[in-house]
C-alpha cells in the first residue's frame, strides 16, 4: 500500500509535519541525491558535496521570489529533518537541479522518467483523465508517499510525491490536475525547480492560472507538464529554461514521454544515451497503440496501460537502474485519484477522493483480481 500522510495548517506547519513524519527517510534520501549529483555519474565531472550544495543555496532566492509560501514550507521540512534549505532543494528538485549541474560540468546520463497521457472527455465516457507512470532511479521507490494537503488558504490537494519533496503529481479539489515527464536540458541554470511549479499550479482554481504557473516560471531545468481540469480542458507544456511549447488537448488522446517533440524545445535538449532515447520513443509509440482503439478509454484501460509489460512498466536493470516506482490516474471532474506504490504490474491501485474515506486496495482489472486470488 502507498503511504498516506495528511498535512494541515500554515506553510510552516505543513513542512514541519512532513519533516517530522519522515525525518530518517528524508535524511537518507537526501544523502543519496546529493551523492548522485556530486559523484560524476550524472554531471560528467565529480564535484565536492560543498560545491553541489553551494549551487543549491544559490537557487534559494529564485524559489522565494516564485512562491514564498512554498519556500517557507520547504525550509520548515528541511529544518524538521535536520537538513539545510539547500539540501531541501536537491532532494525535492533533483532532476531539474542536475540540469543546472550539467550546464556547468558537461554531458551526463539522465533518468528516464514517466509515460503520461491526457484523455479528453469525449473519449472517456464524459470525464477526462490524466494518467502516468512515475519512473525513477530504483533508490526512489521506497520513498514514495501520497500527501493530502489541507492548507489555510487555497484548494486542498492530493499530491503524489517522495519524502522530502513538495510534490510531483497532483489533483486539487477545484478540479485541477497536473502531471510531469522529465526532460533533459543542456541549458540548466540557477532558477526554480519543478516541485514548486507543480505545487503552485495546485494552488490555483482555474486551468489558465495553473498554466501561467508553468509558463511564467524562471526554471532551473527542463520538464514536460500536463494539465487537465474538470471541464476537460487540457494542455501539454514542454518547458525548457529558455522556451515553452504549449499544446492544447483536442479530440484525441495526448501522450508524452521523455523527449521533446517541438522543434524549439529540442534545441535546448541535452544529449542522452541512445538506450534512453530509444526507450522514450518506444514508450510514446506504445502508449499511442494502447489508446488507439475506438472503445471508450476507461479507468481499467489506463490501469492496463501503466502495467504494460512491452514498454511502459519498467523493472530496474543496469546500467541505469530505472524502474516504475509507481503510478497515478486522476479524474478532475469527479475529484478522484487512484495511486499505486511500486511496480504497477505487481501492486494494486488505491482510490482516494475529496471528502471521502480512503477505499483501500482496489483490484481494478481482471489481472489484478487474479493476482489477489493467488
Amino acid at each position: 500500500m502507498i503511504r498516506h500522510l495528511l498535512l494541515r495548517g500554515s506553510p510552516r506547519q505543513l513542512g514541519a509535519e512532513h519533516g517530522r513524519a519522515f525525518r530518517a527517510d528524508i535524511r537518507r534520501y537526501t544523502d543519496e541525491r546529493v551523492h548522485l549529483a556530486s559523484n560524476g555519474s550524472w554531471a560528467g565531472r565529480e564535484a565536492t558535496r560543498e560545491d553541489t550544495l553551494a549551487l543549491a543555496e544559490a537557487m534559494l532566492p529564485a524559489h522565494r521570489a516564485y512562491a514564498p509560501d512554498l519556500c517557507e514550507e520547504m525550509e520548515a521540512m528541511a529544518e524538521a529533518s535536520g537538513l539545510s534549505a539547500a539540501e531541501g532543494v536537491v532532494v525535492g528538485g533533483f532532476t531539474d537541479f542536475v540540469d543546472a549541474v550539467r550546464a556547468r560540468t558537461g554531458a551526463a546520463y539522465d533518468e528516464d522518467n514517466c509515460t503520461a497521457v491526457l484523455v479528453p472527455d469525449a473519449l472517456a465516457e464524459g470525464h477526462g483523465y490524466l494518467a502516468q507512470t512515475w519512473d525513477m532511479h530504483d533508490s526512489a521507490t521506497e520513498h514514495v508517499v501520497l500527501l493530502e494537503i489541507v492548507s489555510e488558504s487555497g484548494p486542498s490537494a492530493f499530491v503524489y510525491s517522495t519524502v522530502g519533496c513538495l510534490g510531483q503529481i497532483g489533483l486539487n479539489d477545484s478540479g485541477i490536475a497536473i502531471g510531469i515527464n522529465n526532460l533533459a536540458a543542456a541549458t540548466g541554470r540557477i532558477g526554480v525547480t519543478w516541485p514548486f511549479v507543480v505545487r503552485k499550479a495546485l494552488q490555483q482554481t482555474d486551468i489558465e492560472a495553473a498554466l501561467a504557473c508553468v509558463v511564467d516560471a524562471e526554471l532551473a531545468g527542463a520538464h514536460n507538464y500536463l494539465l487537465l481540469d474538470g471541464q476537460g480542458r487540457g494542455y501539454n507544456v514542454e518547458a525548457m529554461p529558455d522556451c515553452r511549447s504549449v499544446t492544447k488537448l483536442e479530440d484525441a488522446p495526448l501522450a508524452h514521454t521523455n523527449h521533446c517533440l517541438a522543434a524549439d524545445a529540442r534545441g535546448e535538449e541535452a544529449a542522452r544515451p541512445p538506450e534512453l532515447l530509444e526507450s522514450s520513443e518506444g514508450r510514446l509509440e506504445r502508449a499511442g497503440e494502447l489508446l488507439s482503439s475506438s472503445d471508450a478509454i476507461t479507468l481499467e484501460r489506463l490501469v492496463a496501460l501503466t502495467r504494460d509489460p512491452v514498454a511502459i512498466c519498467h523493472r530496474s536493470q543496469p546500467p541505469f537502474h530505472i524502474e516504475s516506482s509507481g503510478a497515478a490516474i486522476m479524474r478532475p471532474a469527479t475529484g478522484e485519484l487512484w495511486a499505486v506504490w511500486g511496480l504497477p504490474s505487481e501492486n494494486e491501485y488505491e482510490a482516494f477522493r475529496f471528502g471521502g474515506e480512503r477505499e483501500g486496495q482496489a483490484a481494478l482489472t481482471e489481472q489484478g483480481q487474479e493476482r489477489e486470488a493467488r
